[in-house]
């Protein structure tokens, strides 16, 4: 019960995580789970798939194809509507870090 209620709570912080890189450049399935992995989320790409598909069909990310390492592979970018999310998300992160750190 509480990893289920932990898990919908982090899915917040890891889509936030998520439009943080990708606005700062392309980003990829596997390399956005190791990077996960070093802050602690324990996800594999059977999970994040989900979270990129639903990202993008809300318009926060959109997602090109290239060549590389001898395969095709999906690249996320932020939006600009993901770009103001993040904004958004950074300054609500503030506020509430700063009352409970209280």
């Amino acid at each position: 019960m509480e990893d289920k209620i932990l898990r919908k709570l982090f899915l917040g912080f890891i889509q936030i995580h998520i439009l943080h890189h990708a606005k700062e450049e392309p980003i990829y399935g596997a390399w956005m789970v190791q990077e996960l992995m070093e802050h602690g989320y324990t996800m594999s790409s059977g999970t994040l798939y989900p979270i990129l598909h639903s990202m993008e069909k809300d318009g926060l990310i959109t997602k090109h194809e290239q060549l590389a390492e001898g395969k095709i592979r999906k690249y996320y970018s932020a939006t600009s509507k993901g770009i103001h999310v993040l904004k958004e998300a950074r300054k609500k992160a503030g506020e509430l870090m700063n009352e409970i750190n209280d």
